[in-house]
């Protein structure tokens, strides 16, 4: 904890937005029921549908339920064997495991990461999330709310 002003705030609260300039009309709530889903939240298609990637399905937390935020969370699971899109763009975006483990491509290193390992996704990175491994592997991904369409790049080694 960090004492300013005579008052405790931890040191997560610094720097936060006062509440009159945070620009969402109301708070949610989403009870988790378990294995990866959320009350009020559906599947969703995770592009359209095309040969850059394959297994994946998204679920959108924050950011598609008339939330106004500057960010948006998203919830996404690829099977065994699948593999994102490899793609650029000029956002960035944070990805952190939370279900099994897969394998993190940015630029050309390729990292394996599990449980509770976060990426950072830097402006116009090179990047795509693949499964090679037996079991499901599931991460959220934190995105600012406005963003540009990623560049698909094609590739024989992408995935």
């Amino acid at each position: 904890m960090t004492k300013k002003s005579s008052e405790m705030i931890s040191s997560c609260e610094t720097g936060i937005a006062k509440p009159s300039r945070l620009k969402s009309k109301k708070s949610a709530f989403y009870r988790h029921l378990g294995d990866f889903r959320w009350r009020g939240v559906r599947k969703e298609a995770y592009k359209s549908v095309d040969d850059s990637w394959s297994g994946v399905c998204r679920k959108v937390l924050i950011g598609s339920h008339g939330e106004d935020t500057n960010f948006h969370v998203r919830y996404f699971e690829i099977s065994p064997g699948g593999y994102s899109s490899l793609e650029t763009h000029q956002h960035e975006h944070v990805i952190i495991c939370v279900k099994g483990e897969g394998i993190a491509r940015t630029g050309k290193k390729k990292i394996k990461i599990g449980f509770m390992d976060t990426v950072f996704v830097a402006h116009y990175a090179l990047h795509q999330l693949s499964n090679p491994f037996d079991g499901p592997f599931g991460f959220l991904c934190i995105v600012t709310a406005r963003r540009d369409n990623p560049r698909i790049v094609r590739s024989k080694s992408s995935k």
